[in-house]
């Protein structure tokens, strides 16, 4: 079971396990606001589990700028669809491909499946007659959500701000 940690403002922060969840409320640096599923057993006493926490202290995050593409971040990013065919995606391409001077930043890669991307080689776009289903851009700053939320626990729903999940 995974809890959700609230920061101190409400705001969504990470999501960790029920143990350190039921560590940090019972030393006092969190309150439990959900709890679900069997209790948390411990040889001198029974704890429900937690499934939302709140901090007590409000936690810093510092997100400058978007780090480094990454595969993972860019099937993150195209919701692991391909940007050619919308069909489910699992490699990266260049748009612009590297070998015509294309470079590997969030504005040329996109997720895409194995036929486009076999079929696509190293030509351009404009070789192809293709366009692009989505325009490659760095990740919002709804990125930065933990990638659990991209699919909430149920528990979770009432303790989310549906606009930026």
């Amino acid at each position: 079971m995974r809890t959700l940690v609230l920061n101190a403002g409400y705001e969504p922060l990470s999501v960790v396990t029920s143990r350190r969840a039921a560590v940090l409320v019972m030393h006092g640096k969190a309150s439990m606001l959900a709890e679900e599923g069997k209790p948390i057993l411990s040889p001198s006493t029974l704890m429900p589990r937690p499934a939302v926490i709140l901090l007590h202290q409000y936690v810093r995050v510092s997100r400058r700028r978007p780090s480094p593409p990454s595969r993972r971040g860019i099937l993150r990013r195209d919701r692991r669809l391909c940007a050619y065919c919308g069909k489910s995606a699992a490699t990266v391409d260049h748009v612009v491909p590297r070998s015509r001077g294309g470079d590997s930043s969030w504005e040329n890669l996109v997720a895409c499946c194995s036929p486009c991307n076999v079929r696509k080689g190293d030509k351009t776009l404009e070789q192809l007659g293709w366009r692009l289903n989505v325009t490659p851009q760095a990740p919002s700053q709804h990125m930065w959500l933990p990638q659990e939320l991209d699919a909430p626990h149920e528990a979770w729903m009432p303790f989310l701000d549906h606009t930026s999940v």
